[in-house]
């Protein structure tokens, strides 16, 4: 059965002041302020039907730490095999490049998608220097970014690609940080690697 695990963003902060700040933000009105979700993420089922999806739910996204993200993804990397996709968003694609830089998989990952990565931040994300282990443990690479992204920047994206070589790199100019209804072409890659 074809398998697809995606990694949702989160916060990082540089102190626990600053999250503790982040907290106390100016009230809102939640019945009427407009949620800031992936809305293509939760429509997994409906644009990829033949796949088996789990969207993991990594602890405390607000303030995000490595350690525990790494905990939870490591109960269930051992069912990644080569009929599994990985995509990631925003932190959860920064999370995926540390991981599978630093960590050997059992079996071979079929497809790694990074959608609006960061390359390293506090909280235990920063990357090493060598991603290399990365194209060892995934047939094939796709990274995606907008150069107006306003939450990571499109330098961000040049990093990946300078220590990805084999990566593809698909560049946009209008998607911020890919937070629209549908990402067809997210979509078309993901289908395009059935075989």
């Amino acid at each position: 059965m074809r398998k697809l695990l995606f990694i949702h963003g989160g916060e990082i902060w540089g102190s626990y002041k600053e999250y503790l700040s982040f907290l106390k933000q100016e009230a809102y009105d939640p019945f009427e302020a407009e949620p800031k979700v992936l809305k293509w993420s939760r429509r997994w089922d409906e644009f990829l039907p033949e796949y088996n999806t789990v969207r993991l739910e990594m602890p405390n996204p607000l303030n995000a730490k490595y350690p525990e993200w790494k905990i939870e993804f490591e109960r269930v990397v051992d069912f990644v095999d080569e009929d599994t996709v990985l995509v990631g968003h925003s932190l959860g694609a920064n999370f995926l490049a540390k991981y599978l830089s630093e960590n050997k998989l059992k079996k071979t990952a079929k497809d790694l998608h990074l959608v609006a990565g960061c390359f390293g931040c506090p909280g235990g994300f920063n990357l090493k220097e060598d991603l290399s282990l990365i194209e060892k443990v995934t047939k094939k690479i796709w990274i995606y970014h907008s150069v107006d992204d306003d939450i990571v920047p499109h330098d961000d994206c040049e990093m990946y690609a300078e220590k990805l070589p084999g990566a593809k790199i698909m560049k946009f100019r209008d998607r911020g940080h890919f937070l629209q209804e549908a990402f067809p072409e997210l979509i078309q890659n993901i289908r395009g690697n059935l075989t």
